[in-house]
C-alpha cells in the first residue's frame, strides 16, 4: 500500500466534555445517573414487550427494537465518556476508534429508518384499523426491521471506509467525548473533500427518505383524526401517535442540528451539547415517552410488579 493509505496515528486522546477539575465530579455523577437511568428503561422495556403477551403487537415489536437501538449506541459511547471524568487521559486505538464511529453511525442511522417505520404502523393502525393486523403481518414486520438494520449498517459501513482513507499525522487529541465523524476530519492532515461531500449527502438523503414518508403519514393520520366527530375519539386516537410524534421531533431535530452543515462552521461547544442530547438525553426519554403516555404498558408493568405474569414460585 501507498502511505496515503496508512494513518500515522496509531491511537487518539479524547478529550471529553469539560476539562475544568471543579466540574469532574458533577457531571460524573449527573451522566452516570443518566446513562442508569436509560440502561433500566430501555431493558424493562423490552422484557416488558417479551414477556407480556397483550403487548405482542407490531407497535411493540417495534418500539422494543427502538429500545434496543438506544441501548446499544447509548452503551458504546456513554461508559467510554465517563472514564474522561475519572481518569487523567483517555485513549482509544487507532481500529478502536473506528470502530466504535462505525457502530455509533449504525445504531443512529437505524433509529431514523425505525421512527418511519413506526409512523408507517402508526398510519396503518388509525386509518386503516380494520386491515391493521393483515397489513402489519409477522412477515411484513420482520421485513422492515431488517431493511432497518441493513440500511444502518450500510451507511456505517460507507462513511467508516472512507473515513479509514484519511491520513492522520501528528494531531490525535478529539475535541469531544466520543470518535464522532466531524471531530475526525478537523484533525485530518490530508483532503477531507469527498468525506464531507460524503457525510452531507447520506445525511440528506437519510433525512430526506425517513422524513418525508414520516410527513405523509402524519398528514393522513391528522386528516383522519379531524374526521372523527366524536372528542374522545379524537383524543383517543391522537394518544397512540403522540409519543411517537415527540420522539421523532426531538431526535431529528438534534441530528439536523449537528450534522446538515459545512465541516467549517464546526463549534465544539454547540456540537457537544447537541451530541450529548441524542446520545445520551434521548435514549434516556424515549422509554419513559413511550411508557408514561401509554395504558398498555403500564398496566402490563403493573402486573409484572404484582406477578401476575410470572408463576408463583412464593407462595
Amino acid at each position: 500500500m501507498t502511505p496515503e493509505n496508512h494513518s500515522i496515528v496509531t491511537e487518539f486522546i479524547i478529550m471529553g466534555l469539560n476539562d475544568q477539575p471543579e466540574l469532574q465530579l458533577p457531571l460524573f455523577i449527573l451522566f452516570l445517573g443518566i446513562y442508569i437511568v436509560s440502561m433500566v428503561g430501555n431493558l424493562v422495556l423490552i422484557l416488558l414487550i417479551k414477556i407480556s403477551p397483550q403487548l405482542h403487537t407490531p407497535m411493540y415489536y417495534f418500539l422494543s427494537n427502538l429500545s434496543f437501538i438506544d441501548l446499544s449506541y447509548s452503551s458504546l459511547i456513554t461508559p467510554k465518556m465517563l472514564v474522561n471524568f475519572v481518569s487523567k487521559e483517555n485513549i482509544i486505538s487507532y481500529s478502536g476508534c473506528l470502530t466504535q464511529f462505525f457502530f455509533y453511525c449504525s445504531f443512529a442511522v437505524s433509529e431514523c429508518f425505525m421512527l418511519t417505520a413506526m409512523a408507517y404502523d402508526r398510519y396503518v393502525a388509525i386509518c386503516s384499523p380494520l386491515l391493521y393486523y393483515n397489513t402489519m403481518s409477522q412477515k411484513v414486520c420482520f421485513l422492515l426491521v431488517s431493511g432497518v438494520y441493513t440500511m444502518g449498517s450500510f451507511s456505517g459501513l460507507v462513511q467508516t471506509v472512507y473515513l479509514a482513507k484519511l491520513l492522520f499525522c501528528e494531531d490525535n487529541v478529539i475535541n469531544n467525548y466520543f470518535c464522532d465523524i466531524l471531530p475526525l476530519l478537523k484533525l485530518s492532515c490530508s483532503s477531507t473533500s469527498i468525506n464531507e461531500f460524503l457525510m452531507m449527502f447520506l445525511v440528506g438523503f437519510n433525512s430526506l427518505v425517513t422524513m418525508l414518508p414520516i410527513f405523509i403519514s402524519y398528514a393522513f393520520i391528522f386528516l383522519n383524526i379531524l374526521s372523527i366527530h366524536n372528542a374522545k375519539g379524537r383524543s383517543k386516537a391522537f394518544s397512540t401517535c403522540g409519543s411517537h410524534l415527540a420522539g421523532v421531533i426531538i431526535f431529528y431535530g438534534s441530528i439536523i442540528f449537528m450534522y446538515y452543515k459545512p465541516v467549517s462552521s464546526y463549534n465544539v461547544i454547540q456540537e457537544k451539547v447537541a451530541s450529548v442530547f441524542y446520545t445520551m438525553v434521548i435514549p434516556m426519554l424515549n422509554p419513559l415517552i413511550y411508557s408514561l403516555r401509554n395504558k398498555d404498558v403500564k398496566d402490563s408493568l403493573k402486573k409484572v410488579l404484582k406477578c401476575e405474569t410470572f408463576p408463583r414460585f412464593m407462595q
